[in-house]
């Protein structure tokens, strides 16, 4: 049984009072399960989750098929999962069968009001879905709100370096105190934007490609591709080309492979694994 406050056992003795009478105050999810159905163990950690992010909107009730018979009979259950939403004493709505998240949501809205969303959690969520000017704006005023949360100064730096005003990424990393711009993520940001400015206007990779076919230790097309490929967080292959730099002239531009190296190895961490092979080749090159 969860230890949830809003996920419970119905059976035949409580069903009245804490399914039919309860759903008066608030609505109430009827599970009809059983453990040898595949499809019910899909479901139920689905509806369990959503129990408690809707916080008490509605309750879920577990009836199991097997030792609630009678209960399960009674509910006109003809196949498992069957659902039920129940509110005011009335079965409103229902499914049968295992469904994605997105669709219980859906019956879900139609009948409980829907949690408040973190606004924090609402920016990355838009953010995640490509709506940048969304989450900008709302981070914004975050920020105006609490000028001091260093999460959400730095989230405000990366949208900024993603839509292209490097200048006002670099100003905000350089508003933090010092020991936020040694944190990860910060300097994690910091490179990247670097790279960035490094890119400029690099030629094409199809372009750059053909150039390393024709001449596979160029090492202007070595080091633009590996840029190419850091911007695209194909860092893996960034770093081998940059070995591959280092093997064919180390002193390109004052030995910019190795340091384009330690920045990248910087910018993802030491506990990347990448992070630790490239490290140990870099190693076996200066020594």
């Amino acid at each position: 049984m969860s230890n949830s406050p809003h996920v419970f056992d119905a059976t035949m003795e409580n069903f009245q009072q804490e399914v039919m009478d309860a759903s008066a105050n608030t609505p109430i999810l009827i599970d009809v399960w059983a453990e040898w159905c595949a499809p019910c163990k899909q479901l139920m950690p689905i509806l369990e989750k959503l129990a408690n992010e809707y916080d008490g909107g509605f309750r879920l009730a577990k009836v199991n098929a097997d030792e609630q018979q009678e209960l399960t009979a009674s509910l006109g259950v003809r196949s498992l999962p069957t659902v039920i939403l129940v509110k005011d004493g009335q079965a409103v709505d229902g499914f049968n069968g295992a469904q994605p998240e997105s669709e219980i949501r859906k019956v879900l809205d139609k009948h409980v009001e829907a949690p408040k969303e973190d606004p924090y959690d609402a920016a990355h969520r838009l953010w995640e879905n490509g709506d940048v000017n969304g989450a900008l704006e709302i981070l914004t005023e975050l920020n105006r709100q609490d000028p001091e949360n260093m999460k959400v100064l730095i989230d405000l730096a990366q949208l900024k370096a993603e839509t292209g005003d490097l200048e006002t990424a670099e100003q905000v990393l350089e508003s933090l105190p010092p020991e936020e711009k040694m944190q990860h993520q910060a300097k994690q940001l910091a490179a990247r934007i670097k790279f960035m400015k490094q890119a400029g206007e690099l030629p094409p990779v199809a372009e750059l490609q053909k150039k390393l076919e024709a001449e596979p230790k160029n090492a202007e097309a070595l080091h633009q591709l590996a840029l190419q490929h850091v911007l695209k967080d194909e860092n893996a292959e960034a770093m081998d080309l940059l070995i591959r730099l280092m093997q064919a002239d180390s002193t390109y531009k004052d030995g910019i492979a190795r340091t384009t190296l330690i920045e990248l190895f910087d910018k993802l961490g030491n506990n990347n694994p990448d992070v630790r092979t490239y490290r140990r080749k870099l190693y076996t090159l200066m020594h």
